[in-house]
């Protein structure tokens, strides 16, 4: 992958969300912000499981990323003899990771490599050196896989459009840079995207407290719109395109992704605006037939009914609070990876590049 020597990316890329200490795993605490900007240290296994559960890490590219530095830190608390030992051990820690959030392919995928990675390391060779070696790895080849989506997705937007993004996919979801908000990123830098707007994306507002926060400190202007209003802004003509994240990508080019997501993409094949997934290969899943075979992750009804922790709503209501949906492949324009783009999705274009 080359640099594009066009876009600045330290300008257009100032905020991590994971900083591996050597001791700790020091993650931004994406709860408190934009008001709040402190790390939170995690120090075993558990409480990096604890940490992905309680969104305090977020975005399926950071999550896998997290949990690879979680299986470093199971690590360090074992005594065994050889890799194949340290395997046996640390098979409860990956279990743990795993079971934190079912629905992003990322996290099986990073603990499956860090599984690999160990079983790769010779006899007589470090296997905790090997851990903290393809967790790096994986860190680092995120990163470069973003500025190439980056890039990618950006040839896609004609000069002087409008985006529309939902949820955060940024640096705060990601190694850096972003995936959906990395094709805005590179789209502003390389004068194609002239208007940005942001859901708020209910019910933790990850729109309104991440992504239009992120692109400030960027210095990109961004506008907020309510979830409901989605629909009535496309019809105003002011974006082109959709540009969203996926937290799992089927066979077929079915996305699973933040809840919303379905009807904006309904309502963008509505008003011809043309709809763009951008995730790294890792979020392809090509085992999964279909979106109708994805898990998708319900949490506690108590975030509907609430906010800030006061009760919003009467008592005796009940809430169904599903975390994700499945847009069709037939309502997504393009799907963006660092490993190519496949446009008018279906199961033979997916295959013909994923294999």
């Amino acid at each position: 992958m080359t640099q594009d020597a066009s876009i600045d990316y330290d300008r257009y890329d100032h905020v991590r969300p994971i900083r591996w200490t050597g001791d700790a795993l020091e993650l931004l605490d994406q709860r408190v912000l934009p008001f709040t900007v402190v790390h939170e240290a995690c120090r075993s296994s558990e409480d990096v499981a604890e940490a992905i559960h309680a969104l305090t890490v977020r975005g399926a590219p950071a999550i896998g990323i997290a949990a690879a530095w979680g299986v470093v830190l199971a690590g360090r608390s074992l005594e065994a003899g050889d890799a194949a030992d340290a395997a046996r051990q640390l098979e409860p820690a990956l279990q743990q990771l795993n079971a934190a959030r079912p629905t992003a392919v990322n996290l099986a995928w990073a603990l499956a490599r860090m599984r690999r990675a160990l079983a790769a390391v010779a006899p007589g060779q470090d296997w905790r050196e090997a851990l903290e070696r393809e967790s790096r790895a994986i860190e680092a080849e995120d990163l470069a896989a973003n500025r190439a989506m980056g890039r990618a997705g950006a040839a896609l937007i004609a000069p002087g459009s409008g985006v529309l993004t939902h949820c955060n996919t940024g640096s705060l979801a990601t190694a850096g840079f972003g995936t959906a908000l990395g094709v805005i990123r590179a789209g502003v830098a390389d004068g194609r995207v002239e208007r940005v707007f942001a859901t708020e994306t209910r019910p933790w507002n990850q729109g309104a407290r991440l992504t239009v926060w992120e692109l400030g400190q960027d210095g990109i202007d961004a506008t907020l719109i309510a979830d409901s209003a989605a629909a009535h802004l496309m019809k105003t003509g002011q974006v082109q395109w959709v540009v969203v994240g996926a937290d799992r990508i089927c066979a077929n080019g079915d996305t699973a992704n933040k809840i919303g997501t379905y009807q904006l993409a309904i309502a963008a094949r509505h008003h011809g605006v043309k709809f763009m997934v951008v995730a790294p290969s890792s979020t392809v899943d090509m085992a999964t037939a279909s979106g109708e075979l994805i898990e998708i992750e319900e949490r506690d009804p108590a975030e509907l009914l609430a906010f800030r922790g006061k009760r919003v709503v009467a008592e005796g209501v009940r809430a169904w609070n599903p975390v994700f949906d499945v847009a069709p492949h037939d309502l997504i324009d393009a799907i963006v990876t660092e490993q190519g783009v496949v446009e008018r999705p279906d199961a033979a274009r997916m295959r013909a590049l994923f294999g």
